[in-house]
């Protein structure tokens, strides 16, 4: 062995005993705030105890732990919020006691129902978030858009073998990409093929890029497919079309051409049957439906955006969609 290799060993042993200090130290920190939480909350429930006093503990550990941050009032109150919040959900104990503090007051400061925080609870965890991701995927509305998937899953994606449940979205939000409004399609193409981490960061981490322009050849003829993508948790290759138009009925048959390609010539015996997202750049529920209903191959319809959503709109319209869905079941 070189001795750069065990020189490289030594370095991994370090980088590996930092990463379990850091993850010991957020699990007994996150552990503190909710002990502190935990108190805090009784005290309000039966002594009324309210912002002023938690103002006058801030002083007083403030006093006595000069060289202790992370106490502030503001931060004291988080810390109740923070039991208030997940104190009726046990379920959600390992989860919450390995994600860092920062990424928990995003979370409970920022959803809408219990569904929401534990949906990005699964996600930091899952995909690895930065704080800084984390925010972005909030802001971007993420949960909204790919409940909005699920929804709208066609009933060929449904019973596929695989789990197609809370993999795609209504909308892909392509802000990170820096698209002008107006842009050809080999520009949009480009642009994702380029900055592929970007996009993985909407599009899911689970994806591996497999190539743009991805060439097939049916009889002597030769085609191309916008861009390739193989699912490690699907198992299946996922073909993109994109479309900087409003979605067409018409515009399905070619990917569903490319599909039929990719299951004969290219997915291997062990892999399960592909999976075409069509693109657009705008779409009409109903029309989709329509569309998606006599189609034989598993397809998602979605349209993207260059800029982030209203969120208020999205809210809305998921709401919407929990209402119809309640008013059904009764």
């Amino acid at each position: 062995m070189l001795l750069q290799e065990h020189f490289n060993y030594i370095t991994e042993l370090i980088a590996q005993a930092k990463q379990r200090a850091f993850q010991a130290a957020n699990q007994e920190l996150v552990d503190l705030y909710w002990s502190i939480g935990e108190y805090l909350y009784q005290q309000v429930q039966s002594n009324s105890w309210g912002m002023s006093i938690v103002k006058e503990l801030s002083v007083y550990i403030q006093r006595r732990e000069p060289n202790i941050k992370g106490f502030s009032p503001q931060n004291l109150w988080r810390m109740k919020q923070f039991f208030e919040t997940y104190r009726n959900y046990p379920l959600l104990s390992p989860l919450v006691r390995v994600i860092p503090w920062t990424h928990h007051t995003l979370i409970f400061s920022n959803s809408n129902s219990p569904e929401e925080r534990e949906f990005y609870l699964r996600l930091t965890l899952k995909e690895r978030l930065s704080k800084r991701d984390l925010e972005r995927q909030i802001e971007s509305s993420f949960y909204q858009r790919v409940m909005l998937g699920n929804a709208n899953l066609s009933s060929q994606l449904k019973v596929l073998p695989q789990d197609t449940r809370n993999v795609f979205k209504d909308t892909y939000i392509l802000e990170i990409l820096n698209i002008p409004e107006h842009h050809a399609e080999k520009d949009l193409k480009h642009q994702i093929s380029q900055n592929i981490s970007k996009f993985l960061l909407e599009f899911g981490r689970d994806f591996a890029f497999m190539g743009e322009e991805y060439p097939i050849q049916v009889g002597n003829q030769d085609f191309a497919i916008d861009l390739l993508f193989f699912n490690r948790v699907l198992n299946c290759l996922v073909a993109i079309e994109l479309k900087i138009e409003k979605f067409k009925p018409e515009h399905l048959g070619q990917l569903n051409f490319y599909l039929e390609a990719l299951d004969r010539d290219v997915k291997m015996p062990t892999e399960n049957p592909s999976i075409g997202i069509l693109l657009c750049k705008g779409k009409d529920d109903t029309v989709v439906e329509y569309a998606l209903n006599r189609s034989l191959s598993p397809t998602i319809v979605a349209d993207y955006q260059t800029k982030l959503p209203n969120k208020m709109l999205l809210q809305a319209k998921w709401e919407e969609i929990l209402q119809s869905l309640q008013i059904e079941d009764l």
